[in-house]
């Protein structure tokens, strides 16, 4: 068995007509293993609307939200970050 996706990032872009980010949110939120989403606009084009989706959980499957995201319109650009194990690590600040 593997260990669960704890956190993910994903760059998002979703078409400007359709869903608002705030239905787009909930629908993620309300998939298994997934305890919060976080949607933070980044840029807003002519017919896209660019998204930062940051989901933790305690057992994130990819899979279905990649599927839940492409059934509500939008496609994933890049995954940003991944956390996964029994604990969120983060990345710690290193001075210059």
């Amino acid at each position: 068995m593997s260990a669960p996706i704890r956190r993910i990032v994903l760059d998002i872009l979703k078409p400007l007509k359709g869903l608002s980010i705030i239905d787009v949110s909930k629908e993620v939120a309300s998939l298994p293993g997934i305890e919060g989403v976080n949607v933070t606009v980044k840029e807003i084009d002519v017919e896209t609307v660019t998204l930062s989706m940051t989901i933790e959980g305690t057992d994130i499957n990819f899979n279905q939200v990649s599927e839940k995201l492409e059934e509500l319109g939008c496609i994933i650009h890049s995954v940003d970050q991944v956390i996964a194990g029994k604990k969120i690590v983060e990345e710690p600040e290193i001075e210059d």
